[in-house]
């Protein structure tokens, strides 16, 4: 259970709503309980009425007395009927109260766990499966949300009710009450037991699921690696052998569940049974009366759901601590990017960058990306960042995004550590188009806009002429709100590319961040960009990695990295002069445009 106290503080925030809830239960309850009293009395006055109503026969008064007794039960009937409505009034407040504040909880710790997931670094994600948080901030929240709602619910009406019919039976007769309770503990073992094979079995139908689920999605999106492979069959067979599996166990589930009811409903039959027996030699004896039999009966039949909930309730209460254990984990992760207090409106970034014996190594996997690497951009300049995959160029850009903070050494930019300055005033100067592209399946336009929230429709399309992909996109069904797809599936490379790079032009960064970002465009496309740039970038610290040299940018500087350190710095043309690793680089290039 002590997983399940970080809830206190939600529970707790609603505490009004909670202690409503448990004034309608108790109301309820109250008024469930004097209905077998009702009853009860109804039943008695019949068989005194009956008994007394035999001695006047072949007397005219008989259908006057029958009048009266018609009369007497009419009232309570009505009486039952009554104490129905509004025991029926306060459950529907009750269900109202508790049921909506367990959906209360719900949302905030959904949007709690959300909140926490965005303010979590890159290397947190690269140690987790995507499959792992989606379960834990839907399933494992729904889960709690079933000891947060249901289950508190029904054991504030367990209590109740218990207090309530156990006191109403004691007063009548005890020795009736020891016996007509006696099967119900042996019910709720049961019910507990049977539950928690149950469960089980529901887990491994739910993980089975999941693979039949990441099957099926990882085929789908990879369908044209199938189809040109030829593997349908493969996986045609292969996803059936897993259905085979996940019936099996179903049917495994469905046998359990058969022997659930029949279980309960011998139980429930038995305390009856007892209750009628015992009951009437109690009559018998003279130490009640018929109408007590009947509002035993309606008793232990009050009680039957409650108990049988007893086992319900503690194998959700077990269900819902490990789903909570699972939320707590995530929830307890510290974020390892963290931003400074103070806020930074009226300051505005000049773009002077320095890296000064930057070194970084992942955390994740240990290995060492950049080694020792300094160099100074001064504000309003253009660098090429060159060099072999692997060699460190993305992990550059990552560290100037705050993406990973650096192992040794240090960043700034306009003279001050980047660590100082808070996170979403550093990330909302730079305008950074990854080498990765991602684009969120939503339409054209609402793609483009992601940089800039606020962007009119003119000023979207503006950049995307500006990116070169503007005709492109009159071309699509729907043109800008032509729905991309998951990940920008529906579009070309060279498409997603250069709407990521409109996305990072239409910001108007202090400083632009271009990683490999024209890599999958041809080479008109990509002059009629670099032509744009030239012009765009003026005045603005501008870094683009990449692997090819464009001979259309005029480059203050450019910086060589092989294994994570700078082997060649300076111009185009002191490169050229060294005839080292950049001069090849920039012959092979052009021998390939011959």
């Amino acid at each position: 259970m002590k997983e399940l106290f970080a809830l206190n503080s939600y529970l707790w925030r609603y505490r009004y709503r909670l202690l409503i809830g448990t004034i309608f239960v108790i109301a309820s309850n109250y008024f469930r309980v004097l209905q077998p009293q009702v009853i009860r009395q109804a039943l008695d006055v019949i068989f005194e009425d009956l008994r007394f109503f035999s001695l006047f026969e072949g007397f005219s008064h008989r259908a006057v007395l029958l009048k009266e007794l018609g009369k007497v039960l009419s009232v309570f009937g009505l009486a039952v009927v009554v104490l129905a409505l509004v025991m029926g009034f306060f459950m529907y407040w009750m269900r109202q109260t508790v049921i909506y504040m367990s959906r209360l909880v719900e949302r905030d710790l959904r949007n709690d766990i959300f909140r926490h997931y965005e303010r979590l670094s890159p290397a947190f994600y690269k140690r987790r499966s995507t499959g792992d948080l989606m379960s834990r901030i839907a399933e494992d929240v729904s889960k709690v949300r079933m000891y947060v709602g249901p289950v508190l619910m029904y054991s504030v009406n367990l209590l109740f009710l218990f207090f309530f019919v156990i006191g109403s039976m004691l007063r009548v007769n005890g020795q009736l009450t020891f016996y007509s309770l006696l099967p119900l503990p042996l019910l709720s073992i049961s019910i507990y037991y049977v539950s928690n094979i149950i469960n089980k079995r529901s887990e491994r139908i739910q993980r089975q699921l999941a693979r039949l689920n990441s099957i099926a999605q990882e085929v789908y999106s990879g369908i044209r690696v199938v189809k040109a492979y030829v593997r349908e069959r493969f996986f045609v067979d292969y996803f059936a052998e897993e259905s085979e599996n996940y019936k099996r166990n179903a049917m495994h589930l469905a046998k359990i569940d058969a022997f659930f009811r029949p279980l309960m409903i011998l139980l429930i039959g038995l305390s009856i049974i007892i209750t009628v027996y015992v009951g009437a030699r109690e009559v018998v004896q003279g130490r009640i009366s018929p109408g007590n039999v009947a509002e035993f009966v309606l008793y232990v039949s009050m009680l039957t759901w409650p108990v049988t909930a007893i086992g319900w309730i503690a194998s959700i209460v077990q269900q819902a601590a490990a789903s909570q254990k699972r939320i707590n984990e995530i929830l307890r992760i510290k974020p390892e990017i963290t931003s400074p207090e103070q806020r930074e409106e009226s300051v505005s970034l000049q773009g002077h960058i320095a890296f000064k014996a930057v070194t970084f190594t992942y955390p994740d996997t240990g290995i060492t990306a950049l080694q020792d690497v300094s160099f100074d951009l001064p504000a309003g300049s253009k660098l090429a960042i060159v060099g072999q995959t692997g060699s460190g160029k993305s992990t550059l850009a990552e560290l100037l995004e705050r993406m990973y903070d650096v192992s040794a050494g240090s960043i700034t930019i306009d003279g001050r550590d980047i660590r100082e300055y808070p996170l979403e005033f550093l990330r909302q100067n730079i305008g950074y188009a990854p080498q990765d592209v991602f684009l969120f399946s939503d339409t054209v336009a609402n793609n483009i806009r992601f940089g800039k929230p606020d962007a009119q429709q003119e000023e979207i399309e503006a950049y995307a002429r500006y990116a070169a992909v503007y005709k492109d996109i009159l071309h699509l069904p729907k043109g800008f709100e032509t729905q991309v797809g998951e990940r920008g599936v529906s579009l070309s490379g060279g498409q997603k590319q250069r709407i990521s790079l409109a996305r990072a032009l239409i910001k108007r960064p202090r400083i632009l961040l271009l990683d490999d970002a024209l890599s999958a465009v041809d080479s008109e496309t990509e002059k009629e960009i670099l032509e744009y740039l030239q012009g765009e970038m003026e005045g603005k610290t501008t870094i683009i990695i990449t692997h090819r040299i464009f001979s259309l940018l005029s480059f203050d500087k450019i910086i060589v990295l092989a294994q994570g350190r700078i082997v060649e710095e300076g111009t185009h043309e002191e490169l050229l002069l060294r005839q080292g690793y950049y001069a090849a680089m920039y012959e092979q290039q052009m021998r390939q445009r011959v």
